[in-house]
């Protein structure tokens, strides 16, 4: 897809892979609706990029901030929708609290559905379009000290998929991409401190919106991001037993680091 002029949705627009990911779609001469909570956030990005740009300050997980996204968008027309949102909670499932599980799922699952439910009318209209949801790789691997954001995750993938089969014989390309761990806010300081501990390596989320838009200017409409965890996604889905013991073997540490 040749993004010149193309009207991009983003959500997520303030946090460290949105950002990056709108300097992107900026340089590509797109026209962007930043959607984010934080209106300082959202204004430093819009003045920072040289395009003709708008935002919308919005909760998504509000009816009202997702009509109001909706609304702006009937205004000035889609093409395309890049759901950037996400929130993450590191701790064992037993002593996370209720309203973070309801927290994660409604910001990184059910609000993302029902607002592409709104948006599907637009983009059906539209010579050539495409929905991309950004997941992660924990969207395939069940992690220790993750379940919710798992469960979260897994049910992005699996509407994602859903989705990309039921739109198959229209115009609208859906696409998922999972990145690994990526050094953004979204991290607290004990998650990174485990990535630290286990080795595990970590992206710059420019590198994430390298990624995205390969799959915008390619065919390809699933990528898991990393090496070698794009191998344990596809050993997890084969052989789940191999990847469970690599991952009990780790809960000591991993409980360590969650406070237990």
């Amino acid at each position: 897809m040749q993004l010149e002029n193309k009207r991009v949705l983003l959500s997520g627009a303030s946090g460290g892979i949105g950002q990056a990911i709108a300097t992107e779609l900026n340089e590509q001469s797109a026209r962007l609706l930043l959607v984010g909570r934080n209106e300082e956030k959202l204004q430093q990005l819009q003045h920072s990029l040289n395009g003709d740009h708008q935002y919308v300050v919005a909760d998504l997980n509000s009816a009202d901030g997702r009509a109001a996204v909706v609304g702006a968008c009937q205004k000035e027309g889609l093409d395309v929708y890049i759901s950037a949102v996400g929130v993450m909670d590191f701790q064992f499932y037993e002593k996370q609290d209720s309203a973070c599980i309801e927290q994660m799922m409604a910001t990184n699952l059910v609000s993302p559905m029902l607002l592409c439910q709104q948006l599907l009318p637009l983009l059906l209209k539209q010579p050539q379009a495409a929905i991309i949801n950004i997941g992660s790789i924990f969207g395939s691997i069940g992690h220790p000290g993750f379940t919710a954001y798992c469960a979260s995750k897994f049910g992005l993938r699996g509407f994602t998929e859903a989705l990309q089969r039921e739109l198959a014989d229209t115009n609208v390309k859906v696409a998922y991409l999972a990145p690994r761990a990526t050094r953004t806010d979204l991290n607290s300081s004990a998650v990174t401190a485990l990535n630290e501990a286990l080795g595990n390596a970590t992206d710059a989320p420019q590198q994430v919106a390298k990624e995205l838009m390969a799959i915008l200017s390619g065919k390809r409409k699933q990528r898991f991001m990393g090496w070698p965890e794009n191998l344990f996604v596809r050993l997890n889905s084969l052989f789940p037993g191999v990847v469970h013991n690599a991952l009990v073997k780790k809960l000591p540490i991993i409980r360590h680091h969650a406070g237990q």
